[in-house]
């Protein structure tokens, strides 16, 4: 969930001599070693608390490995949100088999006790010898993104990325500032609010009470092309293959987030079209049974994108709320009948009480949007009325439909 701060991430370029790329490729395998000794403790004991996990796993770390105290600690951190993923997974789904989490990623984290950022655009990191100065491959120009983070004092230096891909190294910095004063505590639950309902499915990875579609298609087309590709090196078994489906993974990695982080800017940008207060999204702790050979990526790529939704939401005064999706592929939006019977296809969607058709995932977010506007008509401080935004106007739960001017 989100806290009090916003968060960006700035990627830039360390340049490096020869000597410096040594220390800090072996500061990385010393990284892995220490996140997988944690996690084996961890796995072991049932740990994943961060702070526990420390005090069992911080002596152990220090003795087997060369990493710094901090460095240590930052590792049993690393550790303990890896296995609190996996719970967090079992919890979704039951019959799941997880695994210990097992630390392979060319990366090593940062923070400001092991990492300086100077004035002079270089930048201090701790090695497993001595620290290593070195500067930063920024742009010319000063309206370089990476500078409205560098240069404005709002923004506060937080953990942070070093990662070596393709014999290439890339630190991503954290930057943190306290959110603004949101719109919606101002307004609370007093005055009349807006939401915008979003739907997350397979066909279409999201869908949203405006009618906006966006396709998941292509993810499901290329998903499935890194899996065969992925199948066939796992089978050949050599170095090569193995290098190779790491680089693999890295791609496809990329390629899902540039597409997700487009999905989100394109939800965020409907919310404030049609002047939304509130974006509300099916709890990912219920998300409904669907195709089982894809149900694992997608239940992933829902969670990343609802992340993405979250932070873009903070940045713009938007909350994100959730609400519990039983149903809502089921109820008919315009008289209520809910049933089985109502889901012809999976994307159709034809009332079998008052006969009304429309495309299946768009009349999910109408429910999952519906579903928490009725949710604020029980709040017993609300003198307002809230109300669901459609491509065409809003509708209420008094006034029903009412179109925009």
């Amino acid at each position: 969930m989100a806290d009090d701060y916003l968060r960006r991430t700035a990627i830039t370029r360390p340049i490096l001599t020869d000597e410096q790329k040594q220390l800090l490729d072996t500061t990385i395998s010393e990284w892995q070693d220490a996140c997988n000794i944690s996690s084996q403790i961890g796995w072991r004991t049932g740990e994943t608390r961060k702070t526990y996990l420390q005090d069992l796993a911080y002596d152990t770390v220090l003795e087997k490995t060369r990493l710094g105290s901090q460095h240590a600690i930052l590792a049993t951190h690393q550790a303990a949100a890896a296995l609190e993923g996996v719970d967090e997974l079992e919890e979704l789904d039951e019959e799941y088999k997880t695994s210990r989490p097992n630390f392979t990623a060319t990366t090593v984290k940062y923070d400001t006790r092991t990492m300086t950022l100077f004035d002079d655009e270089t930048v201090s990191l701790a090695t497993v010898d001595d620290r290593i100065r070195c500067d930063l491959a920024l742009p010319d120009e000063e309206d370089g993104y990476q500078y409205q983070y560098l240069n404005n004092e709002d923004w506060e230096v937080t953990e942070s990325t070093l990662s070596r891909r393709d014999g290439d190294y890339y630190l991503h910095l954290g930057f943190r500032k306290q959110k603004p004063e949101k719109q919606v505590e101002r307004q609370g639950d007093d005055e009349d609010r807006t939401v915008l309902g979003v739907d997350l499915g397979i066909v279409n990875i999201a869908t949203t009470s405006t009618a906006y579609f966006a396709s998941g298609r292509e993810l499901r087309h290329r998903h499935r092309e890194f899996e065969r590709i992925r199948g066939n090196l796992q089978q050949t078994g050599t170095q090569s293959a193995h290098r190779t489906i790491q680089q693999m993974s890295g791609r496809e990695s990329r390629y899902i987030r540039d597409v997700l982080h487009r999905v989100a800017n394109d939800i965020i940008e409907e919310a404030l079209i049609h002047d939304c207060e509130y974006i509300a999204v099916e709890n990912l702790r219920h998300i409904r049974e669907r195709a089982p050979p894809v149900k694992e990526f997608h239940q992933w790529a829902h969670r990343q994108l609802v992340d993405l939704i979250e932070y873009k939401a903070d940045a713009e005064g938007i909350s994100v709320e959730y609400v519990d999706p039983e149903n809502t592929s089921r109820r008919c939006p315009e008289c209520g009948h809910t049933s089985k019977g109502n889901r012809v296809r999976q994307a159709e969607f034809e009332c079998e009480s008052c006969d009304a058709t429309a495309n299946a995932d768009y009349v999910g977010a109408k429910n999952v949007g519906w579903r928490y506007v009725r949710r604020g008509l029980q709040s017993s401080r609300r003198t307002g009325e809230g109300q669901l935004a459609l491509k065409s106007g809003v509708v209420t739960p008094n006034r029903g439909f009412v179109p925009s001017p």
